[in-house]
C-alpha cells in the first residue's frame, strides 16, 4: 500500500513547518496537528449545519416554520442545542459495562473523522491521496458500527440491546451492496484512487454518463444502501421510537449522545461525498466550465453534496419506516441480485469499449 501526500495545501503546511521553519520531525507533527484542527472544525461546523438543514426541511415538507427563536431565522438553535449537551450531566445504568459504555461513541466519531481525510474538496485540498481510497473508506467507514453494537450491549438494556443488533444486521447486509455499486464503478476507472477517479471524469464526463446504465442502475443501489447504512428513515429500525425508545443511545446523555447523533449526520455527508466523487465527478464543474478557478473548485463539490443530502433528507420525510425483515428481503433479494448482474453488465461495456465522452468533448 502506497500512501504519499499530495502536492497541495496540507503539503504546504507540513512542508513549511518541517523545511522552511527547520522544526524537522516536530514541525511535520506541529503540522499535522494544525491539520487535525482543521478538520475538527470542519467536523463541528458541517454537523452543526446538517442538523439544522434537517429541522429546516422537516419544517418545509410538513408545512411548519422549524427553528426561528434563537438567532435569526433561527441558526444558531444548534449551537444552543450543542451548549445545552455539554452543559447536561452524563448519567448511564448502574449494571453498564462502564468501559466499553464510556469507549463505545468514540468508533462512530473517529471513523467519520478519518473518513472525511481522503475526500479531495478540490484539486489541491486533499489531505492525503491513497492509492486504495475507496477501498479505505468502505473499510474505515464500517468501524462506526462496533460503537453501536458495544454501545447496545454495554448498557444494560434491553432496547438498547436490540436496536444494537438490528444496526448490526442492517450494516453488514447494506454494506455488499454499497461496496458492490463501487466496485461497478471501479471497473468502469480502473482505480481505486479517489485523485485518479476524478482525473477520469475531467477528460471523459462524469461516470454517471460514461457509465451508461449499469452506472444510473449503481447510483440507485447505492443511495438506497447509503441511506440504510446512515440508519436514516426508512431505514431507521435501530432507533426506532415507537419500538425502542431511542434504540442503542437509549442510556446515553450529554456528549457521549452527541457523538452518536453527530456521526450519523457526518456520516450522511461522507456517503454524500462518495456519490459525488464516484459518480458527479467530484470538485469538477458541469461541461467543464469552470475547472480551472481554484477557488470554484470546493464549491462546486459542496454544492453536488449538498443536493444529494437534499435528496436523503427528502428520504427521510417521504417514506415510512421498514419492518425489519422487509429491510433484510430488499436486500438479500433484490439489491444484491441486481448488483451482481450489473457489475456483469458493466465489465461487457468496459470489454466493448463503449463509452459516450464525445458528448461532453
Amino acid at each position: 500500500m502506497n500512501i504519499a501526500l499530495s502536492t497541495n495545501t496540507f503539503a504546504n503546511i507540513i512542508s513549511y513547518f518541517s523545511e522552511n521553519l527547520g522544526w524537522g520531525i516536530w514541525g511535520e507533527i506541529t503540522a499535522y496537528s494544525i491539520i487535525g484542527i482543521i478538520y475538527l472544525i470542519f467536523f463541528a461546523l458541517a454537523g452543526l449545519y446538517l442538523v439544522l438543514l434537517e429541522r429546516k426541511i422537516a419544517a418545509w415538507i410538513q408545512l411548519r416554520i422549524g427553528p426561528n427563536r434563537v438567532g435569526p431565522w433561527g441558526i444558531f438553535q444548534t449551537i444552543a442545542d450543542a451548549l445545552k449537551l455539554l452543559s447536561k450531566e452524563l448519567t448511564g445504568t448502574i449494571k453498564a459495562d462502564k468501559l466499553l459504555y464510556n469507549l463505545a461513541p468514540y468508533f462512530p466519531i473517529v471513523a467519520a473523522l478519518i473518513s472525511l481525510s481522503v475526500f479531495a474538496f478540490s484539486k489541491s485540498l486533499q489531505a492525503f491521496d491513497i492509492n486504495i481510497g475507496l477501498f479505505f473508506l468502505t473499510a474505515v467507514s464500517s468501524v462506526g458500527v462496533i460503537g453501536i453494537l458495544l454501545g447496545g450491549w454495554a448498557s444494560n438494556n434491553k432496547y438498547a440491546l436490540i436496536g444494537a443488533m438490528r444496526s448490526g444486521v442492517q450494516i453488514i447486509s447494506y454494506e455488499l451492496s454499497v461496496g458492490l455499486s463501487l466496485l461497478t464503478m471501479v471497473l468502469l476507472t480502473g482505480s481505486l484512487q479517489l485523485s485518479e477517479i476524478i482525473e477520469v471524469q475531467r477528460t471523459g464526463g462524469w461516470l454517471i454518463v460514461q457509465g451508461h446504465i449499469p452506472a444510473i442502475i449503481a447510483f440507485m443501489i447505492y443511495m438506497i444502501a447509503g441511506t440504510a447504512e446512515t440508519n436514516r428513515t426508512p431505514f431507521d429500525l435501530v432507533e426506532a421510537e415507537s419500538e425502542l425508545g431511542a434504540g442503542y443511545h437509549t442510556e446515553y446523555s450529554g456528549m457521549k449522545f452527541a457523538y452518536f447523533f453527530l456521526a450519523e449526520f457526518i456520516n450522511m455527508f461522507i456517503i454524500s461525498s462518495i456519490a459525488v466523487t464516484v459518480f458527479f465527478g467530484g470538485w469538477l464543474s458541469p461541461f467543464g466550465i469552470t475547472d480551472g478557478i481554484v477557488w470554484l473548485q470546493p464549491l462546486w463539490f459542496f454544492i453536488k453534496v449538498f443536493i444529494i443530502i437534499l435528496l436523503m433528507m427528502f428520504f427521510r420525510w417521504t417514506f415510512p419506516r421498514l419492518r425489519i425483515d422487509q429491510i433484510l428481503t430488499l436486500e438479500w433479494k433484490y439489491l444484491l441480485p441486481l448488483n451482481l448482474m450489473n457489475i456483469v453488465l458493466m465489465a461487457i461495456i468496459v470489454w466493448l469499449g463503449l463509452d459516450l465522452s464525445s458528448l461532453f468533448n
